[in-house]
């Protein structure tokens, strides 16, 4: 289903899901499983439902307040070309993308070459927030994401200096 995503739901407004106001689309489908997650109904590949990019692409249409929208999960990069298409799209319109994984930007990194899906998301996310959630680091004072070892990564200066670079947002 090319222009379809198996999402769990979406939330129109949101403030903790990246900076400033944003649309998040939840998707459907996760093998990390990691203890506490936020998010566990998202885990499982059967459940959720399917929903056109371009219905996406008008809900965000309608809300002038938005800074752009956050893929969440589930786990993006399970479905990384539907998504790289959307925030393709997304980007089009002059808005920005969030990118939530449990994988890390080095495992992400270490798969572009041979997974043309998950290049596509990665290119088309401004921010990616990665690393599994580890209960045992959970702390409710970070910004943006859930335990320690999870970073905040600009992607673009990430990408052109052949580095990791963490946002400053």
């Amino acid at each position: 289903m090319e222009g379809q995503i198996k999402i769990a739901g979406i939330v129109k407004e949101s403030i903790v899901d990246g900076p400033g106001i944003r649309f998040v689309v939840f998707t459907q489908g996760c093998v990390h499983n990691c203890i506490g997650c936020h998010n566990p109904e998202t885990h499982s590949f059967s459940n959720g439902y399917y929903i056109d990019i371009d219905e996406i692409v008008e809900m965000v249409k309608k809300d002038p307040l938005l800074d752009g929208i956050t893929l969440s999960g589930g786990e993006p990069f399970h479905q990384g070309k539907v998504c790289g298409i959307l925030a393709e799209r997304i980007k089009e319109m002059g808005l920005n993308v969030v990118t939530y994984t449990g994988y890390t930007f080095e495992e992400i990194m270490n798969e572009i070459d041979i997974n043309q899906g998950w290049r596509r998301l990665l290119y088309a996310t401004d921010i990616l927030i990665d690393g599994r959630f580890i209960l045992e680091e959970k702390s409710l004072l970070l910004k943006f994401r859930g335990s320690k070892n999870q970073r905040i990564i600009d992607v673009k200066k990430s990408l052109e200096n052949n580095m990791l670079v963490l946002a400053d947002i």
